[in-house]
């Protein structure tokens, strides 16, 4: 699929564009450069694209063409930089940058203009319930404790405040340029939800527990109860998907890591 893709982007830019994989999992992007200028291409990227890229958030948005086949790409600057280190992720730059992005109207508006309906919890954790039904090799104990701990707080996590979460905060998708613009790259899993499902991921990942107050005061938001036991809600859900589903992949290093992070909260919430 790769060489195919390459091939019809040499056709479709012409002979003086040299095209080259540019890494990822899903080998739809592309590093497109000639004498003059480089540019990021992807396939099918997100349709919220220009939208991001006004913000600033991503990098600059050159053009879109939608090709014959009914693909559509996008081309981008393509970003000189370097990817934030996992210890860069608890400095202030991070939490100002998410906090604008949460609190985006504009972003938020055209995602529900495209149709996107909000995260429901209690119907993220049937799906949870029915992923884990669908496996017979998950730690049967263990998920039932996670289960059990979010069914018994569901009502408590239902929230008005509803964003355009990234659900991928992974340090890997901060991107600091040459000029020190920060970036947060690759919206495919983007959703609306409640911030807390980005929160999590990022705080348990990147920030030592005795810091998160201060983070999030950077964030523009103080932890209270209600907010502390919304992002230890999203992070049992989250890892407890993660878990089963790299386990399903046979990927047993990154099951293990988060069985691993199930089993911390285990021992917090049943202590």
């Amino acid at each position: 699929m790769c060489k195919k893709w390459v091939s019809e982007l040499e056709q479709f830019l012409g002979s003086e564009w040299a095209i080259t994989p540019a890494g990822g999992t899903t080998g739809e992007a592309f590093l497109a450069q000639n004498d003059h200028q480089k540019l990021f291409l992807k396939r099918n990227s997100s349709p919220f694209l220009a939208v991001l890229s006004a913000e600033g958030i991503v990098p600059k948005l050159v053009w879109t063409k939608r090709l014959e086949n009914g693909d559509v790409i996008t081309a981008q600057k393509w970003l000189e930089g370097r990817v934030l280190t996992k210890d860069e992720m608890k400095e202030d730059q991070v939490a100002k940058l998410l906090s604008k992005i949460h609190h985006s109207s504009e972003i938020l508006h055209l995602f529900m203009r495209m149709g996107k309906q909000p995260l429901d919890p209690s119907k993220l954790l049937v799906r949870l319930i029915n992923q884990y039904r669908g496996n017979q090799h998950v730690d049967q104990a263990l998920i039932a404790h996670a289960l059990e701990f979010l069914h018994k707080h569901l009502d408590q996590v239902r929230t008005q405040e509803m964003v355009v979460c990234h659900s991928d905060i992974n340090h890997e998708n901060w991107l600091l340029g040459e000029d020190d613009h920060l970036y947060l790259i690759d919206w495919d899993q983007a959703v609306i939800a409640d911030p807390a499902l980005d929160l999590c991921m990022l705080l348990y990942q990147y920030v030592p527990r005795e810091k998160w107050s201060d983070w999030l005061k950077v964030y523009g938001v103080q932890l209270d109860d209600n907010l502390y036991l919304r992002i230890q809600w999203y992070m049992i859900a989250s890892a407890l998907s993660y878990y089963i589903w790299y386990l399903e992949k046979g990927n047993m290093e990154y099951s293990n890591k988060w069985k691993e992070r199930l089993m911390q909260h285990k021992m917090v919430i049943y202590s």
